[in-house]
């Protein structure tokens, strides 16, 4: 087998620091389970946050699911404080814009998102699930599925897709 090194700039992302979280957010996604021992070869090519993480778990109702699909499309924007979107968002910000997205208006604030639906069990996690962090509770992100959400979390890490199971992981809420 050929090996052909690639230069980042290659993959027609804006930023290097864009092109690092993006590349490492793929190769994540692709080298998982039994495909961990596998090789990875990277071609010039885009791809969306969406293309490069999906779920193999449903979203309950269509609703959930386009609040799902709305916020994995959002994956690489910033962060900023108090907005709601297009263009950045905070948490609770990115979770009222995805769920507005299938119809459904959310407060834009963390704690009063998490007094609204109904408690679900961490272990009962459904795409779509809102989870929230701390106590009292200041973050939320919105349940993905395969045990990953999308959450706005700072002005370094902006909108991204990671593990559910951070420092703080406090309970969920289904809202659709």
């Amino acid at each position: 087998m050929a090996t052909t090194r690639t230069n980042l700039s290659d993959f027609d992302l804006p930023d290097a620091r864009l092109r690092r979280r993006s590349l490492h957010r793929l190769g994540a996604g692709l080298l998982t389970g039994a495909a961990a021992s596998l090789s990875l070869v990277l071609t010039p090519a885009t791809a969306t946050a969406a293309e490069a993480a999906s779920s193999s778990t449903a979203a309950p109702s269509s609703a959930a699911q386009t609040a799902v699909d709305t916020a994995r499309a959002q994956v690489g924007k910033p962060y900023r404080y108090g907005a709601a979107g297009p263009d950045s968002y905070d948490c609770s910000g990115l979770t009222q814009y995805a769920y507005r997205s299938a119809g459904i208006e959310l407060p834009h604030s963390s704690r009063s998102q998490s007094q609204m639906g109904t408690p679900v069990d961490r272990a009962n996690l459904q795409p779509g699930d809102l989870v929230f962090f701390y106590q009292p509770v200041s973050h939320v992100g919105i349940y993905v599925g395969d045990g990953q959400m999308v959450d706005a979390g700072t002005e370094d890490t902006g909108v991204v897709q990671r593990s559910v199971d951070m420092d703080g992981y406090d309970f969920a809420r289904r809202i659709a």
